[in-house]
């Protein structure tokens, strides 16, 4: 129980993830991805170093594969996601990966699902569906921004559910995860974006991404979903968009239009319906 409430301690850090990063509005979404991972790989180094534990850093390649690939490629797409699309629908589109971690525990991990997990799954679907289906109107460029964040949704939800294969894995091995993603997009960014210098606003954001959501964040979410129950947490974690969304409308980024709190009530909807099996 202790290692899920882990990961519950992380879903409450993500909730902030959408409002921080517009926060950051203006950062090239690599360069934003490097320096949340920089300020998140300092901190965790420091901690780890501390502790007399960074032997723990050394662990298989596929270890790193799945480290890297899953924290640089998620955030990558996220950022990129909110970077051209409206914040509000593309941060809850991103929340498609809790729908996908419930799904993905049958096939990766061999975890019964039910019909109950199925309905919550399918009205979670279905309130992403309204959000950007027929009717909808964005600006040019907005599905781009679309794509990003279902694919951010993939990437998490692959990463989330193989982690619990990766068990043996020490989670201060997601220190040196930070740090390499932070090299891997600072050299992404180098190559094709101009850098922009930030002010202090756009600090303050990434000192705040690269403390919680860019970083405690994955060592609890790390602990939760290899010694914790994925299933219940791909559940809980439906609430998540709830509380990102209504952050992101009070902070001016964007309106609590019928299809919006519609489609909210249909993904928490389906997180409900989905723990109570």
């Amino acid at each position: 129980m202790n290692a899920t409430l882990s990961g519950v301690a992380a879903l409450v850090l993500w909730a902030f993830l959408g409002v921080l990063t517009r926060l950051a509005a203006g950062l090239p979404p690599l360069q934003l991805t490097a320096m949340g991972f920089a300020v998140a790989a300092a901190l965790s180094l420091a901690v780890v170093a501390a502790r007399g534990r960074l032997a723990r850093l050394r662990v298989p390649p596929v270890a790193w594969l799945h480290g890297v690939g899953g924290l640089f490629g998620y955030h990558a797409l996220y950022f990129a996601a909110l970077h051209w699309a409206p914040a509000v629908e593309a941060n809850l589109l991103n929340y498609l990966w809790p729908l996908l971690i419930v799904l993905l525990s049958s096939p990766v991990l061999g975890l019964p699902l039910g019909k109950r997990r199925l309905a919550g799954v399918a009205l979670g679907f279905a309130g992403c569906a309204l959000l950007v289906g027929a009717g909808a109107r964005f600006p040019a460029g907005a599905w781009l921004g679309f794509l990003c964040a279902i694919g951010c949704a993939l990437v998490w939800a692959l990463y989330s559910v193989s982690a619990k294969r990766l068990a043996a894995v020490p989670t201060e091995a997601v220190a040196g995860f930070c740090a390499a993603s932070a090299a891997l997009a600072a050299l992404a960014h180098l190559a094709l974006e101009a850098t922009v210098a930030p002010d202090a606003r756009q600090w303050l954001a990434v000192a705040l991404l690269g403390a919680g959501p860019v970083g405690l964040a994955f060592f609890l979410w790390d602990h939760g979903m290899k010694r914790g129950d994925p299933r219940l947490l791909g559940t809980l974690a439906y609430a998540v968009p709830v509380a990102s969304t209504a952050l992101l409308v009070l902070a001016g980024a964007g309106e609590a239009s019928w299809r919006l709190l519609v489609a909210l009530g249909l993904v928490a909807g389906g997180g409900w319906v989905a723990a109570r099996a």
